[in-house]
């Protein structure tokens, strides 16, 4: 690259590497999802085509990123968990969050738009925006519970949810109503509205709804391994790309938090 006397705005810019050796997880949220719901008119409590346009975008994400081994989604966000030896644009923070969010943004509207030809996302009504942040964690331990409280946080706002909009939708609240009903509520509380005044059994919800979505590339107990990646010899990297490129993306709504089977049987997700 030729240089010219203008070269040295270069040196404002910044960069932050996240810590090697690391997990490095990456959350992607819609922003202003909620007037996005309004404008497209999603159905309540739950709209299944949107969760599934949501879950179609999170796959395309997994197959355009190999380093990523696990995903979980609920509502408009979705947590994307990142190889520990992963060096994907050198671990630079910024690089990684645009990345995210815009792949996110684009496969989300290809998505929508084919599954919803009849009301298309255009620049004149709403479109779909992701923002994202990047984390790093210090073991395996902390990732678990950071995914584990990702999937009980869907759990809380979903029984919420069903809950509110059975007041109002069948039971004739208005949203204020239906807001000071549940103010102060315990689970238990909201499961015996549900019961006694619609004949609604929460435990029979689908469980894409309760425990949200989990992605996971099933590469194989064959890939894990102590060795870290700078020691690996470039045949070996060759073959992990490869092998990473071609895993199968699977797609699961199940509990991750008392589950240990889950975390136990994909050793390749911590090492």
């Amino acid at each position: 690259m030729a240089k010219s006397r203008f070269e040295y705005v270069r040196e404002f810019e910044r960069e932050n590497h996240l810590l090697p050796q690391t997990y490095i997880v990456v959350r992607v949220d819609g922003k202003g999802f909620h007037r996005f719901s309004q404008v497209y008119e999603f159905d309540k409590p739950n709209d299944i085509e949107a969760i599934r346009v949501m879950n179609d975008a999170a796959q395309e994400v997994c197959r355009q990123i190999p380093d990523v081994l696990m995903a979980y989604g609920q509502s408009d966000e979705y947590s994307f968990l990142l190889r520990k030896d992963c060096r994907l644009y050198d671990r630079r923070e910024m690089k990684l969050i645009t990345l995210f969010s815009s792949l996110m943004t684009s496969a989300y509207t290809y998505y929508w738009n084919v599954a919803h030809p009849n009301n298309l996302i255009t620049i004149d009504k709403k479109l779909v925006v992701f923002d994202a942040r990047a984390v790093v964690y210090p073991n395996f331990t902390v990732v678990q519970d950071y995914f584990r409280w990702r999937q009980a946080d869907c759990h809380i706002n979903n029984l919420y949810n069903t809950t509110f909009w059975a007041l109002v939708l069948k039971g004739g609240l208005s949203t204020s109503e239906a807001e000071q009903t549940l103010s102060g509520t315990l689970s238990k509380d909201k499961n015996e509205i549900l019961f006694s005044r619609f004949g609604i059994n929460y435990n029979n919800e689908p469980e894409m709804f309760k425990k949200g979505t989990v992605i996971v590339r099933e590469v194989g107990k064959s890939l894990a391994s102590d060795t870290p990646v700078e020691d690996l010899s470039n045949r070996q990297l060759q073959r992990l790309d490869k092998v990473m490129r071609k895993a199968e993306i699977k797609v699961y709504h199940q509990d991750i938090i008392t589950d240990e089977e889950f975390w136990d049987s994909r050793p390749w997700l911590s090492s």
